[in-house]
């Protein structure tokens, strides 16, 4: 029965996790993206597009940080102190990128420092994301029930290059979301960012992916060993699919398809990196099992959990719904 509890909450962390990238992914691609965009109306429907729903995406990271905190405290003891550094500097970066997001419709003459800290804030959080995914793929050091690395173990070439590739699909995340709800020159600028930025994000995901095996000899054997390949192996040939039709719908200039295409693409990464790393919670250090709570505590939390995640995922959806369709230049949020 632990067993089965400590599973159930994993796959909840994993499960807010995701619709945290899923939902704040395109938000801080439009950060990433805003100086691309030189003009103050441009500016202006872009936020726009975003402002009804963009401060309600942080609850999945609360629910995920939360959730790890809570079901599988050991973990969390460990990886808090490895990741301090990036997690730091996210949480900054999410701080100047809120405080920006509304300062700058409150004044004209500094307009142009919140639009340049709505930026920075963005990419560093981003940034900071990528870096921490990649340190916990590459392993943390753990001797006993502790963290026994060092304040700069974090930072490697792997974890900036997943970093790096990160800041990509957020921003083609961002320019797809661009093309769902924008119209004229603005829509026509997304569509080409949209597929310069999926050449770079396939670039990007083939050599995560390419680096991944080497960091471990598990992880090659999870990918490559017979006869496991013959499942692994329809990742990447889904990656592919889903990139031929993204590449199709840009051609056609469809309006959907190619966000939620997008999403696809990174619902097959978050597959693939759940294929790495499970059970462990610290790779190849810690199950998740060794890091669970008691387990009625784990049914304590699992009551409330339910409860509330239906209606935060209802109340999401009525937001979305609401503020559906193309933004107006000519109005707008604020």
């Amino acid at each position: 029965m632990a067993y089965d509890v400590a599973t159930i909450w994993a796959f909840i962390i994993a499960f807010a996790v995701f619709v945290y990238v899923v939902m704040d992914g395109f938000d801080l691609g439009l950060g990433i993206l805003f100086p691309l965009f030189r003009t103050k109306r441009d500016r202006d429907v872009v936020m726009n597009s975003v402002a009804p729903v963009w401060d309600g995406n942080e609850t999945w990271l609360v629910l995920g940080g939360g959730g790890l905190f809570a079901a599988f405290p050991l973990a969390y003891a460990v990886l808090m102190p490895a990741l301090y550094t990036p997690i730091i500097a996210m949480l900054l970066g999410l701080v100047f990128r809120g405080v920006a997001f509304e300062f700058r419709w409150r004044t004209q003459r500094e307009r142009n420092r919140w639009d340049l800290a709505f930026f920075l804030g963005s990419l560093i959080a981003t940034l900071a994301q990528g870096v921490a995914l990649g340190a916990l793929l590459q392993g943390v050091a753990v001797e006993g029930r502790a963290y026994a690395g060092g304040w700069w173990d974090w930072l490697t070439p792997f974890s900036l290059l997943t970093g790096v590739a990160l800041v990509i699909g957020y921003a083609m995340l961002g320019a797809t979301w661009l093309v769902m709800k924008t119209t004229g020159d603005l829509r026509e600028t997304a569509y080409r960012l949209s597929r310069w930025l999926l050449a770079a994000m396939i670039v990007a995901i083939i050599a995560v992916s390419a680096a991944t095996p080497f960091l471990s000899y598990d992880y090659s054997e999870r990918w490559f060993a017979w006869p496991n390949v013959l499942a692994t192996a329809q990742v990447p040939l889904a990656v592919a699919i889903v990139t031929a039709l993204l590449l199709r719908a840009l051609a056609q200039k469809r309006d959907y398809q190619p966000f939620l295409l997008t999403l696809c693409l990174f619902a097959l990464s978050y597959a693939g990196l759940g294929i790495s790393l499970w059970p462990y919670v610290v790779p190849r250090s810690i199950t998740i099992w060794q890091a669970a709570a008691p387990e009625n505590s784990q049914i304590f939390m699992l009551v409330g959990v339910a409860i509330l995640v239906p209606i935060i995922l209802a109340y999401t959806a009525w937001a979305y719904w609401v503020f559906r369709g193309k933004v107006d230049p000519e109005s707008g949020y604020h």
